[in-house]
């Protein structure tokens, strides 16, 4: 039952986050996010799911992906909570050495440092297993030489390190391996350039370029030999905090259309009394609904160290957040009409927004794909 109905202290985690989040106006542009995410910090709500040793709050996803959720509803999702404190946060904490914990997740978990994520590659795509940004040993210093590039990656302007996935040799059988490195915003070689988006965003999408950024031997995260496992420790985070993002999207739009279903008068009824209206209306909030209980349970199943479990959870509930989220907007926007294409109410910036949890971080495709190959035992195409 621990998946299906919320504990009393996380209903109230709930109503404290949306009260604070719905004290804040909009964030409209970047220092209105930062301001946000840095009172969000000083509250704990950035790193609830950090050890507490760390200054985090001791929770897991669980709890982090009810903030992101909540702060969505109220209008003022952070992208970046799916980046820095759920995936970074999340590795560094699991598989860091001491040292890289005592560096980074203080700051992470109160809101001061935050951290980006480079996976994507321009040939990659959702195939991790084709990435080519591939490190090497120095061996008359023991740095690491880091070469390749990354696209998509999002914050990189305002975070203080990215954790970029590469890849090393093995020298047994000379097949290359996934491993993780802490790259420092300002290193030698690390360039970046803005991607030019039509998506109305804070945080802003960027190019990287690796051209031999030499980094210290302690600059790889964990086990050289464990960088599978601790990639995918990361990803199942961030498909959970992606379907939470997505669900506060949904709900936010919801919400107007309601408000606006239930005054908005013609022909002397409130239009929120024709089905046509209301039974579109009623399937949006019912969709969002079964996506919660969906990440719910990724999230219970991921925080209890089923692994296995979760990648399949948070894969269904990242796919049924994603079309709940676009639906929702979607009814939102025609249930307005052309107000809904208004910068008044808020709406139409949305639609772009929401396709971001369709398409991030792995498309609908390749979640039916896994759920085809890994849950049905279906053969594969490719």
């Amino acid at each position: 039952m621990t998946t299906l109905l919320e504990s009393d202290e996380h209903k109230s985690l709930r109503e404290a986050v949306s009260a604070f989040a719905r004290s804040h106006p909009r964030a409209s542009g970047p220092a209105e996010s930062r301001h946000f995410w840095q009172e969000a910090g000083k509250l704990g709500y950035i790193g609830v799911n950090l050890p507490e040793a760390y200054g985090g709050g001791g929770g897991g996803v669980t709890e982090l992906s009810l903030v992101l959720e909540e702060m969505g509803a109220a209008g003022n999702p952070l992208l970046m909570m799916i980046v820095s404190p759920a995936i970074c946060g999340t590795v560094i904490a699991r598989f860091g050495t001491d040292a890289q914990k005592q560096t980074w997740l203080p700051g992470i978990a109160d809101g001061t440092r935050l951290m980006a994520f480079g996976i994507t590659e321009p040939d990659a795509g959702s195939n991790s297993h084709r990435i080519t940004t591939t490190a090497r040993r120095d061996n008359a210093t023991g740095d690491w030489l880091l070469t390749g590039r990354k696209v998509f990656i999002s914050g990189v302007d305002i975070a203080d390190a990215t954790l970029i996935v590469g890849r090393t040799e093995d020298a047994r059988t000379g097949k290359l391996k996934p491993c993780l490195f802490i790259v420092p915003r300002d290193t030698p070689g690390f360039e970046r350039r803005q991607l030019d988006m039509e998506l109305h965003a804070t945080e802003k999408q960027f190019e990287l370029t690796l051209d031999n950024v030499r980094l210290p031997a302690d600059a790889l995260v964990g086990d050289e030999d464990a960088g599978l496992l601790q990639l995918f420790a990361g990803l199942n985070p961030e498909r959970i905090m992606t379907a939470a993002f997505g669900i506060g999207i949904g709900r936010y739009a919801l919400a107007r259309a309601l408000e606006y279903a239930r005054e908005r008068t013609v022909w002397k009824t409130p239009i929120g009394a024709h089905q046509a209206i209301a039974h579109p209306l009623a399937q949006a909030h019912i969709d969002l609904e079964l996506s919660r209980l969906m990440t719910q349970k990724a999230a219970h199943l991921y925080d209890a160290g089923d692994d296995m479990g979760a990648g399949e959870a948070a894969n269904m509930a990242k796919y049924a957040a994603g079309e709940a989220c676009v639906k929702a907007v979607d009814q939102a926007v025609h249930t307005l009409g052309g107000n809904g294409l208004t910068r008044e109410f808020g709406l139409a910036s949305l639609i772009t927004a929401a396709r971001v949890a369709r398409i991030a971080p792995v498309s609908r495709e390749m979640i039916l794909n896994y759920v085809s190959h890994q849950t049905l035992g279906l053969p594969k195409s490719y």
